[in-house]
């Protein structure tokens, strides 16, 4: 029998580093929309309504990161098409660059990078009764945005912008790996994502509970990609969320069986995809 991840699963807070934390601060709360809700020492944690979805340790020095496994992008769910419009309309008046945008079809998208090139997505979910399984498989494609039609959803409203609403979640996060088949093994059959849609031989999209996805792996950065230097801006960890402890200490349990090892780090247990890509497992 199969084993499939609890249905409730989620994605949670998304660590890295950064040179400059100033700089980052600024970026992420006056561009982004970000809150600042704590800081200790080198590290703040930024969210919205209390809810910490980002974590930033400084480094100084540290350089972006090219052809290496780690962040491609995280992604920050925005509950309704009007706060992404909402987000879309402060990113042209700050004249904050967007460098990308799609039409997902299950989704809308922005797409960012800050200053140390991490990457950022902003997107609004359709709701689930809209999306697609033509031959049985989910449809995710990336064609034009359509920027008119989302800005429209301000006529009525009013731009209003006080920053990313309270709602907003952490959606997926998206990763460079090194190769496709070891982490499909990895995140669909140790860990027990389902594999929704791949795109070639060069991405895949898993999820918990039908979702269209929580993870993204792709070898955009080269199959065999190295994991990151240490003196690099680059991603620590990030969270998976279970529901509760008892659904976490059995995937736990599968893990190790597989010989695999999980350590326990400042703010939960770690394990290392087989790209070097650092997870972080908690119970909600």
């Amino acid at each position: 029998m199969t084993f499939l991840i609890h249905p409730q699963t989620t994605m949670g807070r998304v660590h890295l580093t950064v040179a400059d934390l100033s700089r980052s601060l600024t970026y992420y709360q006056q561009g982004i929309g970000l809150e600042l809700l704590r800081q200790e020492g080198k590290t703040a944690f930024l969210g919205t309504g209390m809810v910490e979805l980002l974590m930033l340790t400084e480094q100084p020095d540290a350089q972006p990161t090219r052809g290496t496994t780690g962040l491609y992008h995280f992604a920050l769910l925005v509950p309704s098409r009007l706060e992404l419009a909402r987000t879309l309309q402060h990113l042209l008046d700050a004249e904050v660059p967007i460098y990308g945008a799609s039409d997902h079809a299950v989704s809308e998208a922005l797409y960012l990078t800050d200053p140390d090139g991490h990457g950022i997505e902003i997107y609004r979910d359709r709701p689930r009764d809209q999306w697609e399984y033509p031959n049985g498989k989910l449809k995710m494609v990336t064609e034009q945005f359509d920027a008119d039609g989302v800005l429209g959803e301000l006529k009525s409203m009013g731009a209003g912008w006080t920053g990313l609403h309270a709602d907003t979640r952490m959606g997926h996060v998206h990763l460079h790996v090194s190769q496709i088949p070891a982490a499909e093994a990895f995140y669909q059959d140790l860990l027990g994502f389902a594999v929704m849609a791949r795109y070639g031989a060069g991405a895949s999209f898993a999820a918990a509970g039908g979702y269209h996805h929580h993870l993204g792996l792709n070898t955009w950065a080269g199959v065999g990609a190295p994991p990151p230097a240490e003196d690099t801006a680059r991603l620590l960890w990030y969270e998976i969320v279970l529901p509760d402890t008892a659904v976490l200490d059995q995937l736990i349990q599968r893990i190790e069986a597989a010989g695999l090892t999980v350590e326990m780090g400042d703010y939960g247990r770690i394990v290392a995809d087989p790209a070097g890509n650092n997870i972080l497992l908690i119970a909600s």
